[in-house]
């Protein structure tokens, strides 16, 4: 193995995302960013280093069980994801307020 290489194995641990923030967590949050850089490689992850930023946003977003709250949508790459989607470096990871009404 050359140097190269055992360089690319030890850069693909290193998984940094960004991460677009909806105005509701922002007011109940008022230290949030609109979008934020934090490591990692899957959606459970984005939520534990928002977590680890601003202690209670994990229960804003998340029910028990775990799973994303019934009205909260976190989209990757214009797909719908769960808490193990898994993520690549560089991706945007936007969460979103579910609109209802009738």
């Amino acid at each position: 193995m050359t140097r190269m290489d055992e360089a690319r194995i030890e850069n693909e641990g290193e998984t940094t995302v960004s991460v677009l923030l909806p105005r509701a967590l922002l007011d109940l949050f008022p230290e949030a960013v609109r979008e934020v850089e934090v490591p990692a490689r899957t959606v459970a992850d984005v939520i534990g280093a928002l977590e680890a930023r601003w202690p209670g946003m994990r229960d804003r977003l998340c029910d028990s069980t775990p799973r994303v709250r019934r009205h909260i949508n976190i989209f990757v790459d214009g797909e719908r994801a769960s808490l193990d989607t898994r993520l690549r470096n560089g991706v945007r990871v936007y969460v979103l307020t579910a609109i209802s009404g009738g």
